[in-house]
């Protein structure tokens, strides 16, 4: 008799994370296989235990309604192989990032970011917030869970202990031990939780409800209230239009700026005095040039790591700032890879990610914000008054920039092929400099005009992703529809903004 075919993962675990529908195909018994491969692969061959201690692993969930269910299910996957589990319940992802730092054991956070109520996942690292992708785990957790599922593993001889820990105010003094925010001057703060993790941390980390002194901050709230099925609007501030309340609400409330978290509270945008958006390339350099700061008074040599579709501007500050920069490809993985192998101090993602080497190399929105707080609590212009955010960040975006298009083709071979024809081989633009470090790059920054494109393909769907920047505006604009006619010629749909966090 033959073995049943165990089921194909690819779908529901992706190369960086777990993203799929609840139950179908993300039910609690493919958690439980999971949590049982994740115990296998990562916390048992990890030494996930403490000096003499037991093995074990810490999870976290943020508000969605399944997550209760599947941590549960994971729990117990991981127990019967034997590993102890510290549950530390709703938490941002940074947040489980710091439990995993914190107590130097691997982790798994439960949440699909972003994503409609209908979803949910796993974000899952080693100890130390490492983080756990298709090359470092990911790979070999989808193929034995696939097998777990059709052929229960043999249960541990001593099967695992579950305790509860209580973690949101150590998190909180650990950012407050990493940014000084006592010297700010009073700011008015508007804050959008989207219903997300944000509401739950915001008021620890920037207010008193974790027990920390009061600081200089009056927070208006918006969405704080936790609720996985969104009521308000979708919790991805990367769309414009979830940034409309917030815009509103700051001009209503004429505060200093606005802060907008996704669903896991991992990433943050900002908003200005205006109800302008601060690109996230903007606050990369910003928050770049204070650890450069810190790391030169200190008597090192700081890198900063930012991807290849991050502004100019990035290289260009940080560079003069006596930093040595990494370019590297789009996606928190690579990102998390190259602060690792560099000791970088810091590094910033478009997608408004942030890593900083104090908080285990992991991305936190929060701590980003923090220094955003900082550094216009403490800015002031030449004749001793309080500068705007608008004015501070105007030095951090001296260039026009498209936003990142997506163009759903029939033919992404072909339509790349026309780009490269035109851009490439027959160099009708004047000399460019080409890269492939991830899709195709093309810059004409080193001549006049000053412009540079990158193209990328998805790598699940026929679409291309376009990002263009330029030192003006008509330049941007003349490159980024010559560039979309051709990659469009035989299908000219978009998609618009980039939906994802990568």
């Amino acid at each position: 008799m033959t073995s049943p075919t165990p089921p194909d993962l690819h779908a529901l675990i992706k190369a960086y994370d777990v993203r799929g529908v609840v139950p179908d195909p993300f039910s609690p018994e493919v958690a439980r296989a999971i949590g049982a491969a994740f115990a296998d692969v990562v916390v048992l061959r990890g030494a996930g235990a403490p000096a003499g201690g037991r093995p074990r692993a810490v999870l976290g969930r943020d508000m969605r309604p399944s997550g209760p269910d599947l941590v549960s299910a994971f729990a117990e996957g991981l127990t019967s192989r034997g590993v102890d589990v510290v549950l530390i319940g709703l938490c941002s992802t940074d947040g489980l990032y710091h439990a995993s730092g914190a107590l130097d054991v691997p982790g798994a956070m439960f949440t699909a970011s972003h994503n409609p109520a209908e979803y949910n996942g796993i974000k899952m690292c080693w100890a130390g917030a490492r983080p756990v992708g298709e090359d470092a785990g990911l790979g070999e957790i989808r193929s034995l869970a696939a097998r777990y599922l059709v052929e229960a593993p043999e249960a541990a001889p001593e099967p695992g202990a579950v305790t509860e820990r209580e973690m949101l105010a150590e998190y909180a003094a650990f950012l407050r031990s990493l940014v000084d925010l006592r010297e700010a001057r009073p700011l008015k703060v508007v804050v959008d939780a989207g219903n997300g993790m944000g509401g739950l941390t915001v008021p620890a980390v920037l207010g008193d409800a974790a027990g920390l002194p009061a600081l200089p901050f009056d927070v208006v709230p918006l969405y704080f209230e936790l609720d996985g099925t969104f009521p308000n609007h979708e919790a991805n501030p990367l769309e414009p239009e979830n940034l409309r309340d917030l815009q509103a609400a700051v001009v209503e409330h004429g505060a200093d700026l606005g802060l907008a978290f996704d669903g896991d509270a991992d990433r943050c945008f900002v908003v200005d005095e205006r109800g302008e958006p601060v690109t996230p390339s903007a606050i990369t350099a910003l928050v770049g040039l204070r650890e450069v700061a810190r790391e030169r008074a200190a008597g090192r040599t700081p890198t900063v790591i930012y991807n290849l579709i991050s502004s100019k501007v990035v290289p260009d500050l940080l560079d003069a700032a006596g930093a040595r920069t990494v370019r590297t490809r789009v996606g928190h993985s690579f990102i998390k890879g190259e602060m690792a192998e560099h000791d970088a101090v810091f590094g910033g993602e478009h997608s408004a990610h942030y890593y900083f080497r104090d908080f285990f190399f992991a991305d936190t929105g929060m701590l980003a914000a923090m220094h955003v707080l900082a550094a216009l609590g403490q800015a002031r212009a030449a004749d001793g008054r309080p500068l705007t955010l608008s004015e501070l960040a105007e030095a951090y975006a001296p260039y026009t920039a498209s936003g990142e298009i997506n163009s759903r083709v029939a033919d992404v071979a072909a339509a790349r092929a026309r780009v490269v024809d035109a851009y490439v081989t027959q160099q009708g633009a004047g000399p460019v400099e080409v890269d492939e470090l991830d899709g195709l790059t093309v810059s004409h920054w080193d001549s006049h005009p000053r412009w540079w494109f990158n193209l990328r393909a998805s790598n699940t769907e026929p679409l291309l992703r376009l990002n263009v920047e330029a030192a003006d505006e008509d330049i941007m604009e003349k490159v980024r529809d010559d560039v979309l006619a051709l990659v469009r010629a035989d299908a000219p749909v978009t998609d618009g903004q980039e939906q994802g966090d990568r």
